[in-house]
């Protein structure tokens, strides 16, 4: 699929601009809230088990919230898919909304971590369940995994045959990593300046988006 053909809300520039936040709040919630993944699950998962092995209760909770406020973030922002079916103005509303909990989350105090890290995990399961596809291929917006396989096999099969779609499809993969990191880096560099409030730099790159699928709808 060409990219001057693809919904607005695959283009690469608005999919850029919600990368850079999806990378800014798993280096949030991890070096700010406690050590605790908005994005990677598995890695939730994972210290979810350790902790119950280990007989720590209390330490379990704090990465099972989080992956119960995921899957219902899936189940939010499928909901208002099916409230407004065959209009693409629901993935405004989904940031809008998502928009909304991440400002919130600057107020809470480091005391309540739990809450913090429960809201942000939702708003990015909202996310990643509403902008699925950059200019017509599957990818996620809130984590690596997914694109680095894709971008690896696309390159696979561009060295094989020299099929230029199958590098454009590897580029544009591996830009997204690139965004994912740089959203990373700036996210835990501005806690040193910002505290809490640093996730209020992901509504800004949101609100950006926001505007420019609003401008194309």
């Amino acid at each position: 699929m060409e990219a001057q053909t693809c919904p607005a809300g695959e283009r690469l520039l608005p999919v850029a601009l919600l990368t850079l936040s999806g990378g800014l709040q798993d280096a949030y919630t991890y070096f700010c809230r406690g050590h605790v993944f908005a994005n990677a699950q598995t890695g939730n998962i994972v210290l979810l088990g350790q902790s119950l092995f280990s007989g720590n209760l209390s330490q379990a909770v704090r990465y099972l919230f989080p992956l119960l406020a995921f899957a219902l973030g899936i189940a939010a922002a499928e909901g208002i898919r099916c409230s407004r079916p065959g209009r693409p103005q629901w993935q405004q509303r989904v940031l809008l909304w998502e928009i909304i909990l991440l400002f919130l989350v600057g107020f809470l105090p480091r005391s309540l971590n739990q809450l913090a890290n429960t809201l942000v995990s939702f708003s990015c399961a909202m996310q990643v369940q509403t902008f699925r596809r950059v200019e017509g291929f599957a990818f996620a917006s809130t984590m690596c995994i997914g694109n680095l396989r894709g971008g690896t096999d696309a390159l696979c099969a561009f060295l094989r045959t020299g099929d230029p779609q199958e590098g454009r499809k590897a580029r544009l993969y591996f830009t997204v990593i690139l965004l994912f990191a740089l959203g990373a880096g700036a996210g835990s560099l501005s806690l040193t300046y910002l505290g809490p409030r640093a996730i209020w730099l992901s509504c800004i790159l949101l609100a950006a988006g926001f505007g420019l699928l609003t401008r194309t709808a």
